[in-house]
């Protein structure tokens, strides 16, 4: 049987070293760090929730160069939120947190863009909040480290710079949630499956950028994410 309109093409990562990582979903952990749950009027280790982000919302960009995207529309708020991403190569449901490093391929440094001011309306709405995360070139993302050569990632710096200054900065011992339990509880509520990216959450100091701003993050170990926005 055939389509009867043209697939979408299938979105994909690159690979250090070669080859493409194909994305199936993304899951994204909410308030992740303490001082940033902190800066956005919240405290304490509250169990983990999750958003989503559209597979084609990813924007690779190779080690070296400088990805653009869009500042996106509806928006006077877009804030940058730098991540560990991580990359699931094997997939399975209630994954035990002592097995989740067997089901990681990899790790890449990412960007969760959100359009602040809409997500904020809709929280105080009552309402879901994908218009101010699931939109459009929301999830630049670096090359996909995999975990054979890198080992697990369970410390290291995690940082963002925008024009060359220092907005976030943090630990990725630091994370409240670790990706081990990350991924414990995603799989008790999903099936997850190769080409599933996880954003594990961001460290304090997200700020609106604009037209013309180029950020840089990095993650220890992955080298650095350099996008424009235009």
């Amino acid at each position: 049987m055939q389509f009867v309109v043209q697939p979408p093409a299938t979105a994909a990562v690159p690979v250090a070293g070669g080859g493409l990582f194909p994305v199936h979903r993304i899951y994204c952990v909410g308030r992740n760090y303490a001082e940033h749950a902190q800066e956005m009027g919240f405290t304490g280790r509250e169990p983990p929730f999750f958003f989503m982000k559209p597979a084609d919302a990813v924007v690779p960009v190779a080690e070296g160069e400088t990805g653009l995207i869009d500042y996106p529309p509806l928006t006077g708020n877009l804030h940058h939120e730098i991540e560990l991403v991580v990359a699931i190569g094997t997939g399975g449901t209630n994954i035990a947190a002592a097995d989740a490093v067997k089901h990681i391929y990899g790790y890449a440094v990412g960007l969760d863009m959100t359009r602040r001011d809409l997500q904020n309306e809709m929280k105080k709405q009552g309402r879901p909040w994908c218009i101010g995360k699931a939109f459009e070139q929301s999830a630049p993302i670096g090359p996909i480290h995999p975990i054979a050569r890198t080992g697990e990632l369970l410390a290291g710096a995690i940082t963002l710079s925008v024009n060359g200054q220092l907005r976030q900065q943090g630990r990725l011992a630091d994370l409240i949630w670790s990706v081990a339990e990350t991924i414990e509880t995603l799989s008790k509520a999903w099936t997850l499956q190769p080409g599933d990216l996880i954003f594990t959450g961001t460290p304090a100091g997200v700020g609106a950028v604009v037209a013309g701003d180029v950020l840089e993050g990095s993650v220890e170990g992955l080298g650095s994410l350099r996008v424009a926005l235009r």
